[in-house]
């Protein structure tokens, strides 16, 4: 959440936020209002508390008639403390509902609009001309069959739309680069995470997927858990309800977990093989640092992203992601978008999201300054490797004419030296009934 101070003091720049969320704007004012509630309740219980003691002090010396009045006024101040601490509890209950509901404040260097409103920052890589080349480019489906590396129809069969299964050199695949990026990662300094993939809906709730990302979350009700839509969640838990000492920040994490999504309001966009799926696995960058050096670590992270693909000769561009996209926890988002040759256009590999203390604050991750003082920390996550897109873009990218694939240097000591993947030929998989 936001700091209820801040949106005390510039009301007007929670309200522009809001706005250029496309987000209710009228919500700021709810909050205040709840909020003055709040404090004003709170007012009046210490004012009743402070006068019950004091008609405590003078009921002892009290006798007769004037002692029978006291106790009169004791009882209907006792009611009327209950009562204020009753209103008080109900107004404080409400403004933290409503403060939930805000979304993080946009970073001011943010562009101002809808998906398509994004501001290209870099690119990097060529763009293979296919038909200078002499063929037709094949999609990442067709080229996963021909190597025997990815299976739908049984995925299908099994789990229904949007499942799948890695299988042969395609499962291989995933591990090189699993392994690939935790090596990365592990040589920046990241500590390697293997993740719950269930949690309780406080960390759910703490990361910001219970707002407007609620519809993409499987809940398992009978017991009250989630399934995590990426390690980010069980990552920005990790510290909850604690204080970490600010000599021990940054604190950098790269958790490896299956992610699930429900894909809600996606019917019939990518539908064909494994780009947009419901469950996948994925390296995710998660930092905790002091709040002065989020900027820098959010430059941090995109650069960690621009090597990761870079190593794995991929053609992408760097987005600042408009305000309207943005998820509620971050504040501004950096995505690196792959060329996929065979869409005519970019998509997203990855992306870093700078979400200043807003998960920190609703988690209770906290850090001791030198006067003592307690403070939340800042929050940062980035995707390192989303599986199977990334299996998309290199199968896209790198494919021959004959349906085999180039494998880039970095990947070629986690593939057994493999330098080249090819087809399986006239081979087929077993057969399924």
């Amino acid at each position: 959440m936001i700091d209820l101070r801040q949106l005390r003091d510039d009301p007007d720049r929670v309200r522009a936020s809001q706005r250029a969320r496309g987000e209710d704007v009228d919500l700021v004012d709810a909050v205040l209002s709840a909020d003055e509630r709040r404090r004003s309740s709170g007012s009046r219980f210490d004012e009743l508390r402070a006068e019950q003691k004091q008609l405590g002090k003078l009921i002892p010396r009290a006798q007769g008639d004037e002692k029978a009045e006291l106790l009169k006024k004791a009882g209907e101040l006792s009611a009327a403390v209950k009562a204020a601490d009753a209103e008080q509890g109900q107004a404080d209950e409400e403004a933290q509902r409503l403060l939930l509901g805000l979304s993080n404040i946009v970073h001011p260097e943010v562009p101002v609009g809808g998906e398509e409103d994004f501001a290209v920052l870099e690119t990097h890589g060529t763009i293979r001309d296919f038909t200078a080349e002499g063929f037709e480019p094949k999609d990442h489906l067709e080229l996963g069959e021909l190597l025997g590396a990815i299976d739908v129809e049984r995925g299908a069969k099994v789990s229904g739309s949007r499942f799948y299964y890695l299988t042969g050199i395609g499962a291989l695949l995933e591990l090189a680069l699993v392994n690939a990026a935790i090596a990365q990662a592990t040589e920046a300094g990241f500590v390697p995470m293997l993740t719950p993939a269930l949690v309780r809906p406080r960390a759910m709730e703490g990361t910001g997927f219970l707002g407007q990302a609620a519809e993409n979350v499987y809940h398992l009700e009978r017991d009250d858990y989630y399934l995590v839509g990426t390690s980010e969640v069980p990552l920005a838990a990790y510290h909850m309800d604690e204080i970490v000492p600010s000599e021990k920040l940054p604190l950098r994490y790269a958790g490896f977990s299956p992610c699930f999504r429900r894909e809600a309001g996606t019917y019939g966009k990518d539908t064909r093989g494994i780009f947009r799926v419901h469950q996948f696995d994925k390296v995710e960058m998660f930092c905790f640092v002091d709040p002065a050096e989020s900027e820098a670590e959010h430059r941090r992270l995109l650069e960690w992203e621009k090597q990761w693909l870079t190593a794995l000769e991929l053609p992408f561009q760097v987005i600042d992601v408009a305000s309207g996209d943005l998820g509620s926890s971050a504040s501004r988002k950096f995505d690196c978008e792959a060329w996929i040759p065979t869409q005519g256009k970019y998509r997203e590999l990855t992306s870093a999201s700078n979400c200043d203390s807003f998960q920190a604050r609703r988690l209770s991750v906290r850090t001791r300054e030198a006067g003592g003082r307690t403070r939340p920390v800042a929050t940062l996550n980035g995707t390192l490797c989303a599986v199977p897109r990334t299996i998309v873009a290199l199968l896209e990218n790198h494919q021959r004419p004959d349906g085999s694939v180039h494998v880039p240097p970095m990947l070629r000591p986690y593939l057994g030296g493999r330098e080249v993947l090819e087809p399986l030929g006239t081979a087929t998989a077993p057969s399924g009934s």
